[in-house]
């Protein structure tokens, strides 16, 4: 036989091939409703999957949502969910927004759109969303808001919020649900050139977190190897190398809104094996190899005046330098000075343009990736001696620097050894991309949980 599948019909036949047990009218029921999707109808058909059972729509459904979450809360299927399901969607990860201010927005308009009977509500509701992760001039904002002045745990919840800004060195104790970024709003991974399997990629990819994807983005405009990387101003800096054949002092500039690149005026020294960070506005080019020597020079680049300044020297000589940015001050830690892989760090401060030893790591490491998290300093990977040494060594292990005790500590190693590995921060986990294992370049990637001290393939 043939059925028809309508609009105004398929609600009940779907509830009655539910009922009978009928599969083959359910998955087309289904499909059906999957390409009538839009943010119109998309918590409707959700909500109606899950009462139905059918778990496939009911993914694809909540799926949609998630996707066009932007979209769908300026619907009046929004304005009209209860407040059980409203607090579904406020826990979730997963929703695609720009920033935490418009999820409290969309519960506002949902409150307002029955204000005498949803107040009630807005105290249990407010306890989903991210308040530490909002701007605190938003908070002030609240604080005096008519909406929130005369509810108790509603001011319990902003003043939460006011001391994780106001306590900066207190945040590793302050941690909860609602100070972790939802997916979204973490900003993307981006993976730029390195090696394959014989030759230097030009390839750039970014991930992101939400989707768990990752996606061609674009080119180099030629071969880098050992090259440094920083974002400025929301573009990607590519900085040195070299080609193959020589050391480089270029600087390209790529533009993800634009997808275009730029050429940027050249370092004044060429350098490879370099650590790039930015600092209080300014982008540092911190050691590296000219071709000839390894390098304790540093350079600035002053992106007003458009131009590359030198600022005082490392003590020591590093190439395949690890840097990060912790407090103010510019860290470069480990790297090679021509004779050993080293276990020195030393930071910087661009206010009295002087470099400071710290406390060693208990390992040598050059090709060691560096990033920072709620205060501390990791150092992930590398290797312990150069690869020409026959008792050179790959690292798995892991370090964590707390400037506050001027200490290093040995946290969870990753699943294998990674040299020349990319480490970066994306939301609260801590990310190693790529590397080299001792036999092959890697495309592996695993994140690092700092609260659980676990390493998770991603």
């Amino acid at each position: 036989g043939r059925l028809e599948l309508k609009e105004d019909n398929i609600e009940c036949l779907l509830s009655t091939a539910c009922l009978l047990q009928l599969s083959q009218v359910v998955e087309a029921c289904c499909k059906f409703l999957m390409k009538q999707l839009h943010p119109s109808n998309c918590l409707g058909i959700r909500s109606f999957a899950d009462a139905q059972g059918c778990t496939d729509l009911h993914k694809v459904a909540h799926n949609y949502t998630m996707e066009n979450f932007m979209e769908v809360i300026r619907n009046q299927e929004f304005l009209l969910l209860p407040a059980t399901e409203i607090a579904k969607l406020l826990a979730s990860d997963d929703m695609n927004i720009p920033n935490e201010e418009t999820i409290l927005n969309a519960l506002l308009t949902w409150v307002r759109h029955d204000l005498e009977q949803r107040r009630k509500d807005l105290s249990k509701l407010l306890a989903y969303i991210r308040l530490p992760l909002l701007a605190p001039q938003f908070l002030a904002d609240m604080e005096n808001n008519a909406l929130f002045r005369d509810d108790i745990e509603c001011q319990k919840l902003i003043m939460e919020a006011m001391k994780y800004h106001l306590l900066p060195e207190r945040r590793p104790m302050l941690q909860s649900p609602r100070t972790k970024p939802r997916k979204s709003t973490v900003g993307v991974l981006f993976a730029v050139g390195g090696m394959d399997a014989t030759k230097g990629a030009t390839s750039i990819e970014k991930y992101e977190l939400r989707t768990n994807m990752w996606t061609p983005v674009a080119n180099m405009n030629g071969r880098r190897l050992q090259f440094g990387v920083a974002v400025l101003d929301d573009k990607l800096y590519v900085v040195g190398g070299r080609d193959g054949l020589k050391t480089l002092n270029t600087v390209e500039c790529y533009n993800p809104r634009t997808k275009t690149w730029s050429v940027m005026p050249p370092m004044s020294t060429h350098r490879h094996g370099l650590g790039v960070a930015v600092l209080e506005g300014p982008m540092y080019a911190v050691g590296g190899h000219d071709g000839w020597s390894y390098l304790n020079t540093v350079e600035r680049w002053d992106p007003q005046a458009r131009q590359w300044n030198f600022v005082a020297s490392m003590s020591t000589p590093r190439s395949t330098v690890g840097v990060a940015i912790l407090n103010g001050k510019l860290y470069a830690v480990g790297g090679r000075d021509g004779s050993s892989c080293l276990k020195s760090v030393e930071c910087f401060d661009p206010h009295t343009n002087k470099w400071t030893l710290c406390a060693q790591m208990s390992k040598r490491r050059g090709g060691v990736g560096v990033t920072t998290w709620n205060g501390f300093l990791y150092a992930i990977g590398g290797h312990d001696a150069p690869a020409s040494n026959l008792t050179s060594r790959l690292s798995d292990c892991v370090e964590r620097y707390d400037p506050k005790t001027d200490m290093w500590t040995a946290v969870a190693s990753m699943s294998i050894s990674r040299d020349a590995v990319g480490v970066c921060l994306l939301g609260d986990k801590l990310y190693a991309v790529g590397g080299y294992d001792g036999q092959t370049y890697l495309n592996t990637v695993e994140s690092y949980d700092p609260q659980t001290n676990e390493w998770t393939q991603v």
